[in-house]
């Protein structure tokens, strides 16, 4: 039976304050990108959520299979991705303005059974897909719908026209 190097397993190979930059950095870029790029992709869980579900994954990953010398520094790592999470959440909550940089706006796509073509293409959305959304409604076509709606976290809503 192999001897368990327990003082390896906890020790240090890289400076704390190394780990914390480089998470802190991948945290934000990668909130970018799922902010500014992957919108629509996303649906009901929040970008910020996805997010951490991403990087926690890998980092906790790394830390069990043995790629950090030491448990405490995926220790460390995950718990500055949860810290800039939390923060966000709750400087988001805090501050309106800052929760409406950090979620992404509502964007009309139909307004009175018309479509919007540059806010479909902004979001690279096609006719067939839009009107998938709007059969799932139980409705045949635009006629009989007032709005839709992108929503902030790549939700379509649709509303019908009142008969």
């Amino acid at each position: 039976m192999p001897d368990i190097d327990w003082e390896g397993m906890f020790m240090l190979s890289t400076p704390p304050l190394e780990i914390i930059i480089r998470g802190t950095l991948v945290y934000w870029f990668l909130f970018l990108v799922f902010r500014f790029i992957v919108r629509r992709d996303v649906g009901s869980v929040g970008i910020a959520d996805i997010l951490v579900l991403v990087i926690v994954a890998d980092a906790s990953q790394n830390a069990m299979a043995g790629e950090y010398k030491s448990i405490s520094e995926g220790c460390i790592l995950v718990s500055t991705i949860v810290f800039w999470n939390f923060l966000l959440d709750w400087l988001s909550y805090r501050y309106p303005k800052l929760g409406r940089l950090a979620q992404s706006r509502v964007l009309c796509l139909v307004r009175n059974g018309k479509l919007l073509h540059r806010n479909m293409r902004q979001e690279m959305l096609t006719e067939e897909e839009l009107m998938s959304k709007v059969r799932e409604q139980g409705l045949e076509d635009l006629t009989q719908v007032k709005d839709i709606y992108m929503e902030g976290d790549g939700n379509i809503s649709v509303i019908k026209r009142e008969q």
